[in-house]
């Protein structure tokens, strides 16, 4: 009886980890420090389109920005387009959701 709680335990424990892997492994989080080329506000002000210039690669990256912060920073303009990035981003499906957003020099 002890053996077979104890093999069902192990094989619970192995299924709860492999499905935190799974898990982590579905987003990507990605790092990039690029030039902001384009920001595009939406209309109700809750989020903001921002394309970027890689640094490294020199290829566009659309990532969408939903934090409070870096949305008030584009409102009052203390992030503009040919400012200096960097930001990390994690890619989820099509689209890049910004998990961090912020100027090289300072902000």
């Amino acid at each position: 009886m002890k053996k077979i709680l104890s093999i069902v335990m192990v094989m619970a424990v192995m299924l709860f980890s492999s499905l935190a892997v799974v898990r982590t492994a579905s987003a990507e989080e990605l790092k990039m420090t690029g030039t902001i080329t384009k920001i595009e506000l939406s209309a109700d002000g809750k989020s903001a389109i921002a394309v970027l210039k890689d640094s490294k690669t020199e290829a566009s990256v659309t990532i969408t920005v939903t934090d409070d912060l870096t949305l008030d920073k584009f409102k009052d303009k203390r992030i503009v387009e040919g400012d200096e990035i960097r930001t990390k981003y994690e890619k989820s499906g099509d689209k890049n959701m910004s998990k961090m957003f912020k100027k090289t020099a300072g902000c």
